[in-house]
């Protein structure tokens, strides 16, 4: 039986976090494989590591980092000042997808959230991912909202 374990990620999990985000159509056109340890990707660990409503984890299988994902706890005074656990970022590796990987991780990330005392866990997807969709309606999330961005 393979050892699966989550933890927060290190400095050093950067490259492999990096190649993951990378590893598909949309990341490929957003990450630089090039330079995993260039200086924005150092700050923004850096500013993630310092910052205690995040969580930047990592699972690894047998010590390898094979999965990754960020979680956010967001405050507010809606829905009765409920606190909510943001999950984003979410990979696993090519080698490693459609080993139930996925569904350990956001079971990993979902307890995670009850624990911090979210009432409410959500996230984002790109339009594109059918797959992901499926894979998050299986997990009992809800396609509730519409999203917008605004690229500065």
């Amino acid at each position: 039986m393979a050892d699966i374990a989550f933890r927060r990620a290190m400095r050093a999990d950067i490259p492999a976090i990096v190649a993951m985000l990378a590893d598909d159509p949309l990341g490929a056109t957003r990450e630089d494989l090039s330079t995993p340890g260039a200086p924005a990707y150092q700050d923004a660990f850096s500013a993630i590591d310092a910052d205690p409503n995040q969580f930047l984890a990592v699972m690894t299988l047998d010590g390898a980092v094979v999965g990754t994902l960020q979680l956010t706890f967001i405050a507010g005074l809606s829905r009765k000042g409920a606190l909510r656990g943001q999950i984003e970022a979410v990979r696993v590796a090519a080698g490693h997808r459609s080993e139930g990987l996925g569904q350990r991780l956001f079971e990993w990330a979902i307890a995670e959230c009850r624990a911090r005392g979210c009432r409410t866990v959500q996230l984002t997807t790109d339009k594109s991912r059918a797959d992901a969709h499926r894979f998050y309606d299986r997990l009992g999330f809800e396609a509730s909202h519409i999203g917008y961005k605004l690229t500065l």
